[in-house]
Parts: structure tokens; C-alpha cells; sequence
């Protein structure tokens, strides 16, 4: 026996490292800055130096000393399928990954974390945001980021507000003439831009100008800008919360008007990372609306009309939300397959056989429904639903201030009847017991 009553390790054997057995990968994550290896602290080093393989980018594995006598693999494209099958093909030797400054701020770490089914040890470098706010005097807690590596321009746009402060992570060296024609065309060309070349590194550079009059030729590819958001004069203001103008919309009538719709987006509740059926999409507004509230919320809208299909994806891209999913086809049909909701929005077809019932069991406990109607038809169909299941009934009026002859009058808008319910759990009590006049999901 050893010391403490400890068994001796027999001659000839060796202590395993848990890490380094076969059911457990052993991968270290080193982020690396534009300075390299001279900008590494002692233990990234002594990683990588330790590594019996090295992945990552081709410009990061070039940063490396020749003292690094791991084999280097290069990351494939597309990355992320390809994460799985190089981590299990090393399984049980020692492995360094690289990534571009903080692993964890969109970088690789998290896709480890997904596939590892645990976060693997990371040795986090300073971010591109980080730099870039000590460079700029830019409190970091006050500086919103966006990224556009694999993602489209247009979700800069959701953004956009007067006076903010917004680093752009870039995809490439083109990336800073795109950010421009954006802020141009959606009423923000006046915005002061900083691109930040190779920061960090012996190279750093900031070419400066405004979004109106940007000209410059396509710099570094390892860059971001800075965007100091200036809203042209005439430029249409649209606000954080639900209810933006009408006029940001482009559509035929099928709008869910604007004081209705932030009543709509109120008892819908979103909340980040939760998915919304919107069902009869229209312009998408509502989807649009509720996407916007936080960047990880999620909307499916079904639109049957392809005109107004491909109009909801305008709407999207125009306001910043091109993220949203459009289907084209009839509820309840369409709903087939779709990723299950949090809560669900039925501005038409209410009357359809069957929508309200799929609608109600797509729903899991504490999900949330609610549903719009103009008609008298599907108004006695909620009151049918409301009766059995309780929530919320209310007709919402509105009127606006119009001339009439030199003088001003109200004009009422159609009422709108809505319904919003909460799904109850299944020992909680359902609502009114009153007794049902119809059957579930059929028109009156």
C-alpha cells in the first residue's frame, strides 16, 4: 500500500488520465489574437505545444511557431458539420482548438459545447469587442453587437436606432461596403463608420467616414465596424417595442393595423428564445414584430397567397428580421412539421375545419394562443372557445381624428374581437364551465 493507505500503482503501469480515455474527448480551446503567439499567455503555449493535433482557421494555424509539432488540420467549409466526425477521429489524443479571440462570443466554442454534450476547457483571448470598445472608448455594456460572419446584412437593420452605438462583426473585407448601402437605404446615411483593421496586431488600422459618402476600397478581411447610428431628417423613426407605423410595411390591406398589433404583440408575451406560429401572415407583421423583441426569438409565418408570401420576406429583410420563416399554404395543413410553438397567432382563416384544434394541441402546457377576427362568424366561434377554456375576450375599437368639412370627427376602424388564452396544465381547472353549443373547431 502507498502513503494513506493509497494501492500502489504496479511496476510497469501508468496513472490514466480521465480526460485522455477513450469515452471522453480531451480538447482545449486557445483563443488567439491577430498578435499571435507573442500575444499568448503561458498556459495557451503550453497547450499547443502539448497538442497531439491543432484545428483551426488557416490564417490562425499560419500564427503558430514550428516549435507546434502537433499535426495541424485546417478547418473544412462548411464548417460545423464537419465538428463531429475531426473530434472523433482524434478521440483520445490530445487536442487544440483555435479560435479568434473569445471562443465563447460567436465563436467555436459553443458549437463544441453542442457536440462535446458539455463546454470543453477554454482559454479565452480578448474579443474583437473588447479591442475595439478600448480603441474607441466605447463602455462594452453600452455597445451593441452584430454579427454578419454566415449571416445576411439585413439583420443589421433591427438594430438601427438613433444614437446607438453598434460594432459589426465583418464576414470579410466587403463587409464595411455593405454595412453602408444598408444604413443608406434604411434612413441612416448620415452614421459615422470606423472600420477596425487587425486588432491587436502590429497592423492595425481605422479608415473612417459616414455611411452616405463611404468609398473605400475593400480593406483587411479581419475587420469590424463601428457604427454610430445618425437617422436622416426624413427618415421614418421606428421605435424598440411592438407597434411600429403602418407605413413601414409594405402590403395590399392585409396589415394588422398598428394600435391593434402592439395589443396583439402584448398578450402574445414574447420572450427571448421562444417561437411564434403566426398563422394567415398577411404582411407578417406580427412575426416581424415579435421577432424584433429579441434576437433569439423565432417566428414561422403561414401565409396561402403567394404574392403575400413573398411580401412577408420583404417586410423581414426590410425591417431587420430576416431570420423569419415563410411557408406558403393553408392552415391547418401547413402546420405539418413545423418546429413546436410557445405561443400562437391566428390572424386569418379561423373558420377553416380543424385550425383551432391543431392550434390547441401544437400547444404545450403555459403556451400561449391568440387569435383576431373581424367577423361575426369567427367571433362565435371564440366565444365557443372561450367558454370552454377561459382566457381573455375583448373587442378592440379604434377611431381616428379626420377632417370633416373645416372641422374634425372620428372615424371608427372595424372592431376587432380577440381572444387570448393561456393552455392550462392537465390537472388545471379550464375556464367558465358553461355548456358548449357547438362542436370544437366547427364554424357558426
Amino acid at each position: 500500500m502507498g502513503p494513506a493507505g493509497s494501492p500502489r500503482t504496479p511496476r510497469g503501469t501508468h496513472t490514466v488520465n480521465p480526460a485522455r480515455t477513450p469515452s471522453r474527448p480531451d480538447v482545449t480551446v486557445v483563443g488567439i489574437g491577430a498578435d499571435g503567439w507573442g500575444g499568448l499567455g503561458s498556459r495557451g503555449r503550453e497547450v499547443l505545444l502539448a497538442a497531439d493535433v491543432v484545428v483551426g482557421g488557416a490564417r490562425q494555424l499560419a500564427l503558430l511557431p514550428e516549435e507546434c509539432r502537433g499535426e495541424r488540420i485546417a478547418w473544412p467549409t462548411p464548417l460545423k458539420p464537419a465538428v463531429p466526425g475531426i473530434i472523433e477521429a482524434h478521440r483520445g489524443r490530445r487536442l487544440a482548438v483555435l479560435a479568434s479571440g473569445d471562443p465563447m462570443f460567436y465563436g467555436i466554442g459553443r458549437t463544441l459545447t453542442d457536440v462535446l454534450g458539455a463546454p470543453p476547457r477554454v482559454l479565452p483571448h480578448p474579443s474583437s469587442l473588447s479591442y475595439a470598445c478600448a480603441r474607441l472608448g466605447w463602455p462594452v455594456e453600452e455597445t451593441e453587437a452584430v454579427t454578419l460572419v454566415g449571416r445576411p446584412a439585413a439583420r443589421l437593420a433591427a438594430a438601427l436606432h438613433d444614437g446607438r452605438r453598434i460594432l459589426v462583426l465583418s464576414a470579410d473585407a466587403r463587409t464595411p461596403a455593405d454595412v453602408a448601402a444598408l444604413l443608406r437605404d434604411r434612413g441612416f446615411g448620415p452614421s459615422r463608420m470606423r472600420v477596425l483593421e487587425q486588432l491587436g496586431s502590429p497592423r492595425e488600422r481605422v479608415v473612417e467616414g459616414s455611411a452616405e459618402s463611404w468609398d473605400a476600397a475593400p480593406g483587411d478581411a479581419l475587420n469590424v465596424v463601428a457604427v454610430e447610428c445618425r437617422r436622416a431628417p426624413d427618415a421614418l423613426r421606428l421605435g424598440a417595442v411592438p407597434g411600429l407605423p403602418d407605413d413601414a410595411y409594405e402590403h395590399d390591406g392585409q396589415l394588422t393595423k398598428r394600435h391593434v398589433r402592439a395589443a396583439t404583440l402584448g398578450a402574445l408575451a414574447p420572450a427571448p428564445g421562444e417561437t411564434l406560429w403566426d398563422i394567415g401572415g398577411g404582411s407578417g407583421s406580427i412575426a416581424v414584430e415579435w421577432m424584433r423583441t429579441h434576437p433569439s426569438c423565432r417566428a414561422v409565418t403561414v401565409e396561402r397567397d403567394p404574392v403575400r408570401a413573398e411580401r412577408i420576406g420583404r417586410n423581414a429583410d426590410r425591417l431587420g428580421v430576416p431570420a423569419l420563416r415563410v411557408v406558403t399554404g393553408a392552415a391547418p395543413d401547413a402546420l405539418a412539421q413545423l418546429p413546436a410553438p410557445d405561443a400562437v397567432f391566428i390572424g386569418g382563416g379561423l373558420t377553416a375545419p380543424g385550425l383551432l384544434d391543431a392550434c390547441w394541441q401544437a400547444l404545450a402546457p403555459g403556451g400561449r394562443l391568440v387569435a383576431n377576427t373581424v367577423t361575426l362568424e369567427s367571433e362565435a366561434l371564440l366565444a365557443t372557445w372561450y367558454r370552454r377554456y377561459g382566457g381573455e375576450l375583448v373587442r378592440l375599437a379604434v377611431a381616428h381624428a379626420v377632417p370633416v368639412g373645416g372641422f374634425t370627427g372620428w372615424r371608427q376602424a372595424m372592431p376587432v374581437t380577440q381572444w387570448a388564452v393561456i393552455k392550462p396544465g392537465p390537472s388545471a381547472p379550464s375556464g367558465p364551465s358553461a355548456p358548449l353549443d357547438t362542436p370544437s373547431g366547427a364554424a357558426t
